[in-house]
């Protein structure tokens, strides 16, 4: 039985046959330790060394290393009818490893490292299909302090050209048939995207932050706040640092306008006016001292009813998913603590990552819409097997694996999920932090069930 590592990475061409085996065995061995270093995850000299000696290869290529892993995603996303595009920024931060080459300066100038951004696709019921798209840079640090004069360039010379270049890269592979809907938050409220051409199928769902000029002389905000409350509905909102979890009622607002161009637009004649729907969703009554919710939302999509503005809300809270998975990609796969001296070296590595990242993000949320299916769709035998000893106490497992559902909660409870009535579904940090334990499970039992006949030998590396 082929590996899940074999399988996603069955369209892999680096060029060498070995140079595929090693991505396998590379993405196999950090996903099996998420949160391991990696001669740890490596488990041996030989493939730590194959490790570092692949991330160091001059024939192999980020784009390359991701171009297997996106063909699956495009598999995935082929068996729907519609899917979303969701676009986020993130910084990796490699201050602590200053002797690293080729980084430049973050938002912060004491930090050093290289932006990533990301386009995850995702089903319309919310669950991580896989990456689309990705562009990694450093930027210039002769470019630092210029943030003034920034606003009076062309969109294609600033960094906000990585929304419109994420967009096209995805009309181009996704198929014709699906309806994407590309998600972004209120960074990507440039008019220079808005007016972007499309192919047919092709939708914006986007954040909106400026209060831009609409129709003959009027301005967006005072357009919504005139316009009727449409409906309410009520979000369960969880508590944080300093605030209590609380029930928000929310009235819902929707209109449709013609977006002007910014005046600092105007010198370019070929730009027109906009057609589009915008959703204003609200807190009424927030309790004191809490920052009421407002989403204020464009979208190429028609917003006729109450039940399409709702739709386009729950499509536009999916974006939290690419925040988490940059999460995993930091917190749960320890990126930025990788030393490899060179900027070269850590893009072959991200690219590696990345494919460990959505792994473990999809099997959080594949958990909670498939829990009926048997686990062995995503363990090993030897994995289910010491799992289910352990969780039972006993040295026997079933013939037929169990759920899913039931699965991943075991592993999550390795990783500090107790599991109690109203602690609802695993995150994806106990799961990595479950699965870390698992491997180390696994890698026992198949020790002690492993019986070699008399006249096999034992191979190590």
């Amino acid at each position: 039985m082929e590996s899940w590592a074999a399988v996603e990475l069955r369209h892999a061409r680096l060029g060498d046959a070995r140079l595929n085996r090693r991505l396998v065995r590379v993405v196999e061995d950090l996903a099996a330790k998420p949160t391991a270093s990696v001669p740890e995850a490596s488990g041996t000299w030989a493939a730590t060394k194959g490790a570092y000696r692949f991330w160091d290869s001059d024939r192999v290529t980020p784009e390359a290393i991701r171009a297997g892993h996106v063909s699956s995603t495009l598999e995935r996303v082929g068996r729907h009818e519609l899917v979303l595009a969701v676009q986020d920024t993130t910084s990796l931060d490699f201050a602590h490893h200053p002797k690293t080459k080729g980084l430049g300066p973050l938002d912060n100038i004491h930090q050093r490292g290289m932006k990533v951004h990301s386009t995850l696709a995702v089903s319309s019921d919310g669950v991580p299909l896989g990456l689309l798209h990705q562009a990694h840079w450093v930027r210039d640090p002769d470019a630092v302090g210029m943030s003034r004069i920034r606003r009076r360039r062309a969109t294609e010379e600033k960094e906000s050209q990585r929304w419109l270049t994420a967009l096209a890269a995805v009309q181009e592979i996704v198929p014709s048939q699906v309806k994407v809907v590309t998600v972004a938050d209120s960074e990507a409220d440039i008019f220079d995207l808005f007016a972007l051409a499309r192919r047919p199928g092709s939708e914006l769902l986007i954040r909106g932050t400026h209060d831009r000029r609409v129709g003959e002389a009027g301005r967006l905000w005072q357009t919504l706040e005139q316009s009727p409350v449409r409906g309410h509905y009520t979000l369960e909102v969880r508590g944080k640092a300093g605030q209590e979890a609380r029930r928000a009622c929310l009235s819902v607002r929707y209109t449709s306008v013609e977006v002007q161009p910014p005046r600092h637009h105007l010198e370019r004649s070929c730009l027109s006016s906009v057609s589009l729907q915008v959703v204003l969703v609200s807190e009424e009554r927030p309790p004191r001292g809490v920052k009421p919710i407002t989403w204020l939302l464009y979208t190429s999509l028609p917003v006729e009813s109450l039940g399409d503005a709702l739709r386009c809300v729950r499509w536009y809270s999916y974006r939290w998913l690419v925040e988490r998975y940059h999460y995993v990609l930091k917190s749960g796969c320890r990126i930025e603590q990788l030393q490899l001296q060179t900027a070269e070296r850590l893009e072959r590595a991200l690219a590696t990552y990345c494919i460990v990242a959505w792994r473990l993000l999809w099997l959080t949320h594949e958990a909670r819409r498939s829990p009926n299916s048997p686990c062995d769709l995503v363990l090993k035998p030897e994995e289910w097997q010491a799992l289910y000893c352990h969780v039972h106490r006993t040295t026997s497992p079933p013939q037929s694996p169990p759920t899913l559902q039931q699965a991943v909660r075991w592993i999550a409870q390795l990783g500090g999920f107790l599991g109690r009535k109203g602690d609802g579904q695993p995150g994806v940090q106990t799961i990595w932090k479950g699965l870390r334990r698992l491997q180390d499970m696994a890698d026992m039992w198949q020790l002690l069930h492993h019986h070699p006949s008399p006249n096999s030998t034992m191979t190590y590396g």
